[in-house]
């Protein structure tokens, strides 16, 4: 936990002193995977997010291990034979959100570009979503779709029909100015 700290700190720091900046503690991601004979959902309220609302960057840190799901068998595989999450232990974004504009209120659509880290490995992406300021707080929001292989995170031959080759990821953090 001090390296996602400190790692998440040295983030923040990465974001211009004179830009209005907004933090999110308690993001929530949450993935779902549609197997062939389960269904498998965990969520994830553990993200930590910054976003400079007079620049567009964007930096997000998901701590792996926080995932929770239906069962505590789920979780153990989910975390050590496919996230290896002893040795990739959170994943990132760090990005620009193309398309808003910090003086409008209501929501936005937007794009995140930048670089996505899951499992060691990472991935030029451009991902939809949509953005809304209101009261001094901003709300990003999204769904999308990543390729495990893409990552190197591998399904064991045994368990292929349990977990699908692509799963669906939604964000969906809160702002608040710092």
């Amino acid at each position: 936990m001090k390296r996602f700290l400190f790692g998440f700190s040295l983030l923040i720091l990465s974001i211009s002193a004179d830009a209005q900046k907004l933090r999110s503690e308690k993001g929530s991601i949450t993935f779902f995977s549609d197997g062939a004979i389960e269904d498998i959902t965990a969520t994830n309220t553990a993200a930590g997010s910054m976003l400079n609302a007079a620049t567009g960057e964007l930096v997000f840190i998901v701590p792996i291990l926080e995932f929770r799901f239906s069962n505590s068998l789920m979780r153990e595989h989910f975390n050590e034979k496919y996230m290896e999450t002893e040795k990739y232990p959170k994943s990132s974004f760090t990005g620009k959100l193309i398309g808003f504009d910090a003086a409008k209120t209501g929501e936005q659509n937007v794009k995140a570009i930048g670089k996505l880290t899951m499992h060691g490995v990472s991935k030029d992406v451009e991902i939809p979503g949509t953005v809304e300021f209101a009261s001094g707080k901003a709300t990003v929001k999204s769904k999308f779709v990543v390729k495990l292989a893409d990552y190197n995170i591998k399904i064991p031959t045994i368990v292929f029909q349990n977990i699908a080759e692509k799963v669906e990821l939604k964000i969906d953090f809160t702002y608040k100015t710092i």
